[in-house]
């Protein structure tokens, strides 16, 4: 009796284990993202960010545009958590609008430099002989050109012809999200370039090229997707950069118009007044700081959990 017992539950813990859903590559780094508790604190709060600032305008009240010199400079209040600019308009409102214009600025920045990247390296690695060395000369030349300065040139020369064009906000708009996104792709190209050298040669891509799949197929279905850990930690890296890049521009006066409120805009309309409202400058500084510190702690756990060996 006691050996049917026990011959039956070692039956039923073998069925149960057949049953349990098979571990997968995805599922394991999720699981290890977890357990990373700074960086499910950062996603917590980024969340929490993108969340304010696209539902926020649905709850308070005030009008980001609504010019009021009556209420011109007020301090933090119940009426105004954040207090008002030199016009009397909310600085919480405007921190919001501002908001969703510079997280778009970011993630559109870093599809950009993802696309591009993705590409030169892709066709750098898996191609290899003079495609590989032309493509990475070009990306040695992108690293030596100085960023600053040439992204202040190209916003210069082409911002009133795109302003014609598209409009005041669309065009430089465009623009930035172009020159950011370019002069950006470099390291994505170099991370993937170096894992097409090292997978081209196992035994899959070997097997799909015996079976006669195109050269195109072998590089976006076979090899890519095993590339994507890298890829994703670099563009999670990538939106910060891009946020922060803005409002350096919007911050030097060459980034979007007046009536725009991206974060380094805000910080560009508060600095003279920061002896008397420094709220103006304080709380859209601790915006870029908190969102971008949550970014980067992100993609540390990403990096950690795509690549278990990093943690070593």
């Amino acid at each position: 009796m006691t050996a049917s017992v026990g011959a039956g539950s070692q039956v039923s813990g073998q069925l149960a284990q057949r049953q349990r859903a098979p571990r997968t590559l995805w599922g394991d780094a999720w699981r290890r993202f977890r357990r990373h508790r700074l960086a499910m604190a950062a996603s917590v709060v980024l969340l929490t960010m993108i969340v304010i600032c696209v539902l926020g305008p649905l709850v308070y009240p005030p009008s980001p545009t609504r010019i009021d010199f009556s209420k011109a400079l007020l301090p933090p209040s119940a009426q105004h958590w954040m207090g008002t600019d030199d016009l009397g308009r909310d600085m919480l409102a405007r921190i919001m609008l501002g908001g969703r214009i510079s997280l778009a600025v970011g993630i559109a920045a870093m599809l950009v430099a993802m696309s591009v990247g993705v590409l030169v390296g892709a066709t750098a690695g898996y191609w290899g002989g003079r495609i590989d060395n032309i493509l990475m000369r070009i990306t040695d030349l992108f690293l030596a050109l100085p960023v600053v300065p040439l992204l202040l040139l190209l916003i210069f020369l082409f911002r009133d012809r795109l302003r014609q064009l598209m409009g005041p906000e669309m065009g430089i708009f465009w623009l930035i999200i172009f020159v950011i996104g370019i002069l950006n792709w470099m390291t994505v190209a170099r991370l993937v370039r170096g894992s097409f050298l090292s997978l081209k040669q196992r035994e899959f891509v070997e097997a799909a090229t015996c079976i006669g799949v195109s050269r195109p197929a072998i590089m976006f279905r076979h090899i890519l997707p095993n590339t994507m850990g890298p890829i994703i930690v670099a563009a999670t890296l990538s939106v910060g950069s891009a946020i922060i890049t803005e409002s350096v521009l919007s911050f030097l006066g060459l980034g979007f118009p007046p009536d725009t409120p991206t974060w380094g805009r805000l910080l560009y309309d508060g600095q003279n007044y920061l002896a008397m409202a420094p709220w103006m400058v304080l709380f859209p500084g601790f915006f870029i700081f908190l969102t971008v510190l949550s970014i980067n702690f992100m993609g540390d756990g990403l990096r950690d959990a795509l690549d278990p060996r990093q943690r070593q």
